[in-house]
């Protein structure tokens, strides 16, 4: 049985589009955890998001956000902050250009830096975990 939704890590800094166009493939919808890269890489005042952000009154975070909705990925951003949670879905009156969807794109590391899917002890601790 294919997965209906896959949640994986999907930020600017980490893009899979490969595991992208493989869920496609099969009908998956990719579901971002992790879609602010846990504040990392000063995403919230890179200089290139922010001007994006002007350019449509909206912030770098609510940016990054439309990025990967017009990606087609499903979007769950984190927040405890009423504020934040009202900007976080405030995302569906502006588009991106292309040329800023690529710009975005390009700052992909190609790995993550939140977690090491290869690292034996954190599949070993994933592997013990009781989900029930």
């Amino acid at each position: 049985m294919i997965p209906a939704v896959d949640q994986v890590e999907l930020h600017p800094f980490f893009v899979q589009e490969a595991a992208l166009e493989n869920m496609k493939a099969y009908g998956v919808v990719p579901q971002a955890w992790g879609p602010l890269a846990e504040g990392k890489h000063g995403i919230f005042t890179d200089e290139e998001l922010v001007e994006s952000g002007k350019k449509y009154n909206k912030s770098a975070a609510q940016v990054v956000l439309r990025w990967n909705a017009q990606r087609g990925v499903s979007i769950i951003p984190k927040s405890v902050h009423v504020e934040r949670m009202e900007q976080n879905i405030d995302i569906w009156d502006f588009t991106l250009t292309e040329e800023e969807m690529e710009k975005i794109a390009s700052k992909d590391l190609g790995h993550s830096e939140i977690v090491d899917h290869n690292d034996p002890a954190f599949v070993k601790m994933l592997c013990g975990m009781k989900i029930h």
